[in-house]
Order: structure tokens, then C-alpha cells, then sequence
């Protein structure tokens, strides 16, 4: 199994670059940054599981940006989207977006990708909250062909585009990961479709998940790996994990935490690797 670290890396919390550097130090396999372009103070979307949303996801640092700042301090860890949400991007900028970081970092590059929960959010960009999953499939299907071909076009319902030229390309060969989050009833559908991997981050429970990971693996034909975002960092948890599947273990940094609390944090991980 592997072991990687999430961060809602924000203009309050510990600079992506020491954090990068700190978990590439104590052996981290990865280091991943969230997503939120905004949050609408309407604040009519219950925040998923409930509670009072934390300041941290409207003070997020796009994640881009934070990740070429973790690449350039680094020389070995993965870097990654948790997650991109894709519906808030137009693929022909983002496939550049990816391409470039995947390139400027030496191949380092994992793209999860997710819908997003917030509705709210969605509508701002453009995007009707009930079609967000057709719009995120055209999107990484077009990107796809940004990223494979030298004239790619692409012509869908919500993305059309007649041949362009557009580089660099990724390192990565065809591609950069592809890693869909979510953990609804469809998403092993969206894994088969257009993905690489999956990055569920909560399950009703462990058997679920087992049971889950197993039949993505079979109707795939092939070992996809599956990554758990925010799992806790406790033994018992750690070997649940494992038990259902689980290739990679990603736990999260707490933002208000300042640099020495950091380390400590993320000496307490390393010691499940």
C-alpha cells in the first residue's frame, strides 16, 4: 500500500512548498491539494455528512498554481488533483493546465477528478447541476484527445470543437492517472468509461467498499487501483483499507495547523508506511 498526504491548501495554511518538501522527506508517495473555485454565500447545498462548512474551502489557493509550487521544491513525490472539478474548467485551457504540470514536474502529475457537490457552485460556472456528469464525461473525453492527438476534435453535446493544435503534451504516456472520485451508486460506471482509477472518500462501510472494489475489477478485466481520500490515521483503519482493496491510504493535514504541528502530523502518518 501506498501513503500520501491531502491538504485544503489555503492563504492561511502551511505554504505548499514546505509541505511538499516536509512529506517528501519522511517518504510520502504523493501529496494531493482540494478544489473549490468559490463557495456561494447562499449556502443552500448541505455540505456532505453534514455540519457547518469550514472557512478553509472558500480560502482555497487554486490548486494548479499550489501544485507548480510543490513540484519545484520536489524532486520524487507525486503530485495531485483531490479532486479537480472539472465542470468548473474549460477543457481546452485545463488539458493545457494538466499538460504543463505534468510536463514542468517530471511526469509527476495524478488527475483526480469530480463533479463537485456544491449546486450552487456548479450554476455559477454555467454548469446545470443535473447534467454535471455528461458534462464532466465530454470534458475529460475531449481533454483525452487534446492531450493524445496532434489535430484532436471534438463534437458532443456540451464540448465541441473543430481540430486545433495544442501543446505540450504530457509526459505521461497516453496521459496523466485519471482518478474519479466519488462514491455514488454510478460512479464504477464512470471509472470503466473514462478512467484510470478510483478515489472514493467515504463508503456506507468497509464490506461495501470491498464488495465495490471487486466488481469495478472485474467488469474492468484489470487491477484498478483504488485510492481512499481522507482516511483516518489509525492502525485498525489503515489494515480495514487494505483488507477491502485499497492500494493507497491519503490522509489529511489539518490547515490551521502551523509548520511544527505539521510535522509532528506528518511523522504520526509515516509510521503506517
Amino acid at each position: 500500500m501506498e501513503h500520501g498526504v491531502a491538504l485544503f491548501c489555503t492563504d492561511y495554511s502551511i505554504e505548499p512548498a514546505v509541505v511538499a518538501r516536509l512529506a517528501e522527506a519522511r517518504g510520502f508517495e504523493s501529496l494531493w491539494f482540494t478544489e473549490h473555485t468559490h463557495i456561494p454565500v447562499s449556502r443552500e447545498t448541505e455540505r456532505p455528512g453534514g455540519g457547518e462548512l469550514p472557512r478553509q474551502y472558500w480560502h482555497l489557493y487554486d490548486p494548479f498554481v499550489s501544485l507548480s509550487f510543490a513540484a519545484a521544491a520536489t524532486e520524487r513525490i507525486k503530485i495531485g488533483t483531490g479532486v479537480c472539478l472539472v465542470i468548473e474548467h474549460d477543457p481546452i485551457v485545463l488539458a493545457k493546465q494538466v499538460a504543463s504540470l505534468d510536463r514542468l514536474s517530471g511526469g509527476r502529475f495524478q488527475f483526480g477528478v469530480g463533479a463537485g457537490w456544491n449546486q450552487e457552485e456548479m450554476r455559477n460556472h454555467g454548469t446545470d447541476p443535473r447534467r454535471r456528469f455528461r458534462v464532466m464525461r465530454e470534458r475529460i473525453e475531449a481533454m483525452k484527445r487534446i492531450w493524445m492527438e496532434d489535430e484532436p476534435e471534438y463534437h458532443g453535446e456540451h464540448v465541441d470543437f473543430d481540430p486545433i493544435w495544442s501543446w505540450p503534451k504530457p509526459v505521461q504516456q497516453p496521459h496523466p492517472p485519471i482518478l474519479v472520485g466519488g462514491g455514488g451508486e454510478r460512479v464504477i460506471d464512470r471509472v470503466i468509461a473514462y478512467g484510470d482509477e478510483w478515489i472514493p472518500n467515504r463508503v456506507p462501510s468497509m464490506e461495501a467498499l470491498r464488495e465495490r472494489t471487486r466488481e469495478l475489477r472485474e467488469r474492468a478485466g484489470r487491477h484498478v487501483p483504488v485510492s481512499f481520500f481522507g482516511a483516518k490515521p489509525e492502525a485498525e483503519t489503515v489494515e480495514r483499507l487494505q483488507w477491502a482493496g485499497v492500494d493507497r491510504c491519503i490522509y489529511y493535514v489539518d490547515p490551521e495547523a502551523d509548520a511544527g504541528e505539521v510535522e509532528r502530523a506528518l511523522d504520526g502518518f509515516a509510521a503506517f508506511r
